[in-house]
């Protein structure tokens, strides 16, 4: 999910969620897909020149925000037009974002896009400054008094839940001249990133290797996503260590980069009196500090289920050592689970119908109207995200569609963002609309389970039975035990940083293959970690939106909770489910997911999902054990 916004403080946010697919070796030049396989960005704009007339336009009203100062407590009349001001700017804003956001996705080596969206930071920046006054002036008085407005002016009701939240951490807020400056600081503090993007999208350098047939290959992060799923153990070798050998090259690089990051996240922390960065990152969306360490906690006792998983791997496999560079490889001999584009749309829609005529028909209109980009192509941004930015218009899906499995999943998963747009767009105002990420994946894998469930509930060959299940226990590796092994990881480093203590790319590729070799029980025998994989957390692009991997772990965990009473035909987990995708914003994220039906305070959903895993697990034992008979 990719969403942008203005909220009532009139800072710009990006909230962007990447799930890692693959691009093909052979990809299309982009003139060469049909138009039905490519979104249609002229929903949005009709031409850059149009982008540009709405840019000045917006430019122009930007100024109108210091007509404000000093009357937003005077009234409710004031503070409601002050607030209705700053969602104007917000809708806008995010509209123009995404426009050149979106553009400068399809090709990252072309500047121009990546210039407009860097007039936009530049234009954003200034205006978060000129507006830093709003929150502590209307600090400067009680909540009694701001209730009472609302009370008295029914369309401040709107804002109700950012304001209680204004007050709620009216303790992290600093002066009018501070929050001015902390505004400012967003012209720098995305640098990290930005220069992450560049240069592990566009110009760093790819190795060439040969492959067992002879073929000559450059690996970049599309044609390493693609080979590691091959069935040639050879050519995985291959490919793995030349890979990673190449980050290693750009090892102190890298290390700057992430550094960068982590501490632009402490100055953060500290210039708002936080405790750490985590808090940082967790409170002002009320979600308890507990619920990421229980997490990170729990994963690391249930290591043993985690481990039956990896045996389970290397015994269908048929491998004496299981390593690490196997876990992407094929478990099931001559099973090839490939799903075409327009076959996976098909399935999806028959897999969804439990959701509704509504759900199932909007999820249609997003295929058949181009709310999809599907195909890789030269340049274009690698993963998969959902932008539902455009309240007044439709959500987007960014795809490397390849054919494979888990491809097909994939789009599930973000036609599941999707749909949490588009509902909460349709059904809230726009300033409780927008949700956070801590919800975010919950619609994504809920989908996902759904796809599984469908499939595995009509497919009677063994073989492919067998291939299908171990795809989905993939998922709780790469869902559940990768992403809390990743925010283990971030944690850990944040920790080092403010105790004090150096940060480079030799230090995070120690914390990282320590905490690697833990989960996948390479002192134990378990799995086989090579030394190089100790750089792979310079290719993750997470880390650069800071304490963000937990929720795909924590959202997880619920979705695996809401299906499992939505398949079984609880027709009031279906309804609860329904207004949980139409809630946006309107309630703190764990007050929203309780509403739904499942407490993410208790350990309760975290033992349902291992219960499920072990389950699979049974099942997958249960026909090998009579295969071998």
């Amino acid at each position: 999910m990719k969403h942008f916004s203005l909220n009532p403080k009139v800072i710009l946010l990006v909230i962007t969620t990447l799930m890692a697919t693959t691009n093909s070796f052979s990809q299309k030049n982009r003139e060469d897909i049909p138009e039905k396989y490519k979104w249609n960005l002229t929903d949005l704009f009709t031409s850059d020149d149009a982008w540009r007339k709405a840019m000045s336009d917006v430019a122009a009203k930007l100024d109108e925000v210091e007509k404000f100062k000093g009357t937003l407590t005077q009234s409710p009349s004031n503070l409601l037009k002050a607030l209705e001001y700053s969602t104007q700017i917000s809708t806008e804003a995010s509209k123009l974002y995404i426009y050149s956001g979106m553009n400068g996705d399809l090709d990252t080596r072309n500047m121009k896009y990546k210039g407009m969206s860097q007039e936009l930071q530049q234009l954003f920046s200034n205006f978060g400054a000129k507006a830093a006054f709003m929150e502590p002036e209307i600090l400067t008085t009680d909540w009694e008094k701001i209730d009472g407005f609302i009370k008295a002016e029914p369309k401040l009701e709107d804002y109700r839940m950012s304001l209680e939240n204004m007050f709620r951490t009216k303790k992290y807020t600093l002066s009018e001249e501070e929050e001015r400056i902390m505004a400012l600081t967003r012209m720098v503090s995305g640098v990290s990133s930005s220069v992450f993007g560049t240069f592990s999208n566009a110009e760093m350098p790819k190795p060439e290797v040969t492959l067992s047939d002879g073929k000559k290959v450059e690996i970049g992060s599309s044609e390493y996503s693609q080979i590691r799923a091959s069935a040639n153990r050879n050519d995985r070798e291959i490919v793995f260590k030349a890979y990673w050998d190449n980050f290693a090259k750009f090892r102190g690089t890298y290390g700057e980069m992430l550094y960068g990051n982590v501490k632009a996240n402490m100055f953060r922390s500290k210039a708002r009196n936080y405790s750490s960065s985590l808090e940082a990152a967790l409170y002002p969306n009320n979600i308890p500090v507990e619920i990421y360490h229980s997490l990170v906690n729990n994963v690391n006792e249930s290591l043993p289920a985690f481990h039956r998983y990896l045996k389970i791997k290397k015994r269908m496999m048929g491998l004496d050592t299981l390593k690490y560079l196997d876990l992407y490889a094929p478990v099931v001999k001559d099973v090839d689970l490939k799903y075409s584009y327009d076959d996976a749309t098909k399935v999806i829609l028959e897999a969804l119908k439990p959701l509704g005529n509504e759900y199932v028909s909007t999820v249609k209109k997003a295929v058949d109207e181009r709310w999809i980009d599907v195909y890789p192509t030269p340049g274009k941004r690698s993963g998969a995200y959902s932008n539902g930015a455009d309240y007044n218009g439709h959500p987007y899906i960014l795809l490397n569609y390849n054919d494979l499995y888990s491809d097909a999943s994939t789009l599930a998963h973000e036609l599941g963002h999707t749909m949490h747009s588009y509902f909460s767009n349709k059904t809230q105002p726009q300033p409780k609309a927008n949700y956070v990420t801590f919800v975010a994946e919950v619609a994504s894998t809920f989908n996902e389970v759904l796809l599984f469930n469908h499939i595995i509930g009509t497919e009677k060959n063994d073989d492919v039975k067998l291939s299908i299940l171990m795809n989905w226990l993939d998922g709780f590796k790469g869902t559940l035990f990768r992403q809390t092994q990743f925010a283990e990881f971030e944690l850990k480093a944040h920790e080092v940083a403010e105790q004090g203590k150096p940060l480079t790319g030799e230090t995070f590729s120690k914390i990282y293959k320590d905490i690697v070799n833990k989960y996948y029980g390479h002192d134990q025998g378990v799995c086989f970690v090579d030394d190089y994989i100790s750089m792979e957390w310079a290719y993750i692009p997470h880390f650069y939106r800071s304490f963000y991997v937990y929720q795909y772990s924590t959202s997880f965990t619920a979705s695996i909770s809401l299906a499992e009473k939505v398949m079984s035909g609880d027709q009031k987990a279906l309804k609860n489910y329904m207004e949980f995708l139409s809630s946006g914003g309107s309630d703190y994220p764990v007050e929203l997911l309780k509403k739904a039906g499942v407490d993410m305070t208790s350990d309760e959903p975290f033992k349902l999902t291992m219960a499920s895993m072990n389950k699979v697990m049974d099942e997958i034992e249960k026909i090998l054990d009579k295969q071998q008979k």
